[in-house]
């Protein structure tokens, strides 16, 4: 097992760093990583007291500056004291640069200015915590994406990962006894996707769920026939409608949310006319 101390220094509030440092870390295997957040470093006393932290537990420095001064004090203080360091986003800044034609602008935290998008992105989240396991029905045609599936098919936090990415997203349960509302099958402004998965692997989550719940007694919630059976009928919904389906049994939320948005992006380019 290898121990790294990494340290993450930004002039911002340092959610880009940790976004980049978990993808990285993700790379390799044996490692015990110590995170450390330096956020919102926007003056030379703050670097200079961050730095001294620093070399009491030396490790990779990946930053995000934009302050030249305060960047090169951080690059000298590396050097000086043999501190690996990365520049995360410089590459994207130089290419971005190259093909816009324009230099880059020195604001710190400009991502995080309040625009449209920001408040786009909350109004969606809000929808979605208010649409969640199939209520509102009344307001689901105002939904970019409506999620259908049988309990515990990822529906919910699929829908709250799309929603921080700024879909506004209604879900649905699919219930043998107690099927969906006929709305469901009249919408036609969000994309209806189906979320499946296989009989084992959805047993499997249902027991961890009520462990966590401290039910242990079997019940058709997690009887083998009655979940197959849970399964046709979602998938026999999703043939009859022609809506696309997506299996989530290997899938993270992260790759499921993918797959969602390129099929949000498919259907736009075909409303638009944009395909070959």
């Amino acid at each position: 097992m290898i121990r790294l101390h990494l340290h993450l220094l930004s002039d911002s509030t340092g959610e880009t760093l940790e976004a980049i440092a978990k993808a990285g870390l993700a790379q390799f295997e044996r490692v015990e990583t110590i995170k450390h957040f330096w956020p919102m470093v926007r003056s030379e006393g703050h670097l200079h007291r961050v730095v001294a932290e620093i070399v009491q537990r030396p490790g990779l420095v990946i930053y995000t500056l934009v302050d030249p001064k305060i960047r090169h004090a951080l690059e000298e203080a590396c050097r000086k004291h043999s501190l690996p360091a990365v520049a995360a986003l410089d590459p994207v800044f130089d290419g971005l640069s190259r093909l816009l034609g324009q230099n880059v602008n020195v604001r710190p935290g400009r991502q995080h200015v309040l625009d449209a998008a920001y408040f786009a992105r909350v109004d969606a989240i809000q929808y979605t915590i208010a649409h969640d396991d199939g209520v509102g029905a009344e307001e689901w045609d105002e939904a970019d994406v409506v999620l259908a599936g049988v309990s515990r098919s990822s529906k919910t936090p699929t829908s709250i990962y799309l929603a921080n990415r700024g879909y506004k997203v209604a879900n649905i349960p699919l219930v043998v006894e107690s099927p969906p509302p006929p709305i469901l099958y009249e919408l036609t402004r969000p994309l209806i996707v189906g979320l499946t998965t296989t009989p084992d692997r959805l047993i499997q989550i249902r027991r961890n769920r009520l462990l966590s719940l401290n039910q242990t007694g079997e019940t058709p919630y997690i009887d083998q026939e009655a979940v197959a059976a849970e399964l046709a009928f979602a998938r026999r919904i999703f043939a009859d409608k022609g809506w696309p389906v997506i299996d989530v049994s290997r899938r993270s939320i992260e790759e499921t949310a993918a797959a969602i948005i390129n099929l949000i992006t498919e259907r736009r380019d075909r409303t638009e006319g944009l395909e070959p």
